[in-house]
């Protein structure tokens, strides 16, 4: 029966899929076909920003960072750049209310994303063969423990999908076991299992004495259990995929490794995504009011201060603009990554055919609102949009983005997330 149910959902979805590039009319005007996106990738980073030293210059298809600003690094990559800027979180203020609202839209359980956030949304549509549906990273995002502030992904309303922020324990879900010991291996998929079984008939005990609520979201966790055994049972890779390196021993949640821990998770989510395992990650550098010190980038106060920094701060301004351009450095580097590896589905490079969503939580890191939160998309030929340029809106709903993305994955609705806000996807992307 389960067999025949997913059947009928890929049968579904593969109709949506070829429809949806070939006819859909937007502000009254048909699009023509577009190749979509085969991956997505949500890139976070927090605190906001200060909009002329994150703005680029120039028009919208001749543009680029100035000198000193805090997206400099990305010069070498604007022909693979979507830079938005105006887009506003709706009747939405300050860090934790952004936090939650940035993926999810404002949606609840009656909106039709459900209240998921859009990259569990998409993953449910687009990862449903994959060996996970989705892969979450962290880099420090989880010492504060799991609230509103400190995660981005839902599964459902007020249900977290949290990141996992040890490189190490992320190489063991993916990869099976750090060394070359097969017996190790098998040892540990068995006891693996075993805990598995034993916390799914629990569960399922416990939704049988709860109410309607409780039993929804021991539904979600139950779910999030059979994912789990799926990435344990089914092939590591496709064929020709690199063989990764684990990552070396270190401990996770020290400041000093901030960097270590950042670069060890992209890597993994590359090599997982590059390796057919998931369609559909994310990347969640530390969390709203980020803690951090960026002492390797010569500053010597946490980010979430040096964020609310005014003019006349000279000197923590430009620390603050060294912390960002810092996180332009990796977001680079992630993009390189996916140019110098292979797409071993379709050809060409992994940026050709992955779209990469870098968002924020707040605009204004000063003011600590919602207006002009800076996105960034990133991609090449095969995902949808056109790049290479730099789109000034005036207080667009970021709903409108999110309708987009699920548009660019070939998932088509009419909005994502609080429909009162807005309807229909974002103009100009296409």
């Amino acid at each position: 029966m389960i067999r025949i149910g997913r059947r009928q959902f890929t049968a579904g979805l593969g109709a949506s899929l070829l429809a949806t590039p070939l006819l859909q009319f937007l502000g009254g005007e048909a699009r023509a076909a577009a190749p979509l996106a085969r991956r997505l990738i949500v890139f976070f980073t927090p605190n906001g920003t200060v909009h002329r030293l994150w703005r680029p210059t120039g028009t919208e298809t001749s543009f680029s960072f100035p000198a000193g600003g805090m997206l400099e690094p990305l010069n070498r990559h604007l022909a693979n750049l979507l830079v938005c800027e105006g887009l506003d979180f709706l009747e939405v203020d300050n860090h934790e209310a952004g936090m939650a609202n940035m993926l999810t839209g404002g949606g609840t359980a009656q909106s039709t994303s459900g209240g998921l956030s859009v990259d569990q949304f998409l993953a449910r549509k687009v990862g449903q063969s994959s060996r996970f549906q989705s892969l979450e990273f962290g880099v420090q995002t989880s010492p504060w423990g799991a609230t509103r502030s400190t995660r981005m992904c839902y599964t459902a309303p007020g249900v977290f999908a949290s990141p996992e922020d040890n490189p190490r324990n992320a190489f063991l879900r993916l990869f099976g076991a750090l060394g070359g010991d097969s017996t190790v291996a098998d040892k540990q998929l068995r006891r693996r299992k075993s805990m598995l079984d034993l916390v799914r008939g629990e569960m399922s005990d416990l939704s049988q004495r709860v109410g309607a609520e409780e039993k929804r979201k021991l539904e979600q966790h139950l779910e999030a259990l059979r994912q789990t055994e799926r990435g344990l049972t089914e092939p590591v890779a496709l064929p020709g995929c690199p063989s990764a390196t684990a990552p070396v021993a270190m401990d996770a949640m020290a400041n000093a490794n901030f960097p270590a821990v950042g670069r060890a998770q992209t890597d993994l989510m590359v090599s997982a995504l590059a390796c057919g395992m998931t369609r559909v990650a994310s990347l969640q550098w530390s969390h709203t009011v980020a803690p951090q010190v960026f002492t390797w980038a010569g500053v010597s106060e946490a980010h979430h201060e040096l964020s609310h920094k005014d003019d006349a701060n000279t000197a923590g301004l430009a620390d603050f603009v060294k912390s960002e351009r810092w996180f332009a450095e990796q977001f680079a580097y992630l993009l390189d990554s996916l140019k110098s590896r292979p797409d071993l589905e379709g050809g060409g490079s992994m940026l050709d055919s992955t779209l990469v969503l870098w968002a924020k939580e707040l605009g204004d890191s000063r003011l600590h609102n919602c207006r002009s939160v800076p996105f960034i998309l990133a991609g090449g030929s095969n995902c949808y949009f056109r790049f290479g340029r730099y789109l000034r809106y005036s207080g667009a709903a970021h709903q409108k983005l999110l309708t987009s993305v699920c548009h660019a994955l070939g998932v088509p609705l009419d909005t994502f997330g609080d429909a009162s806000k807005s309807s229909g996807p974002l103009d100009g992307l296409v």
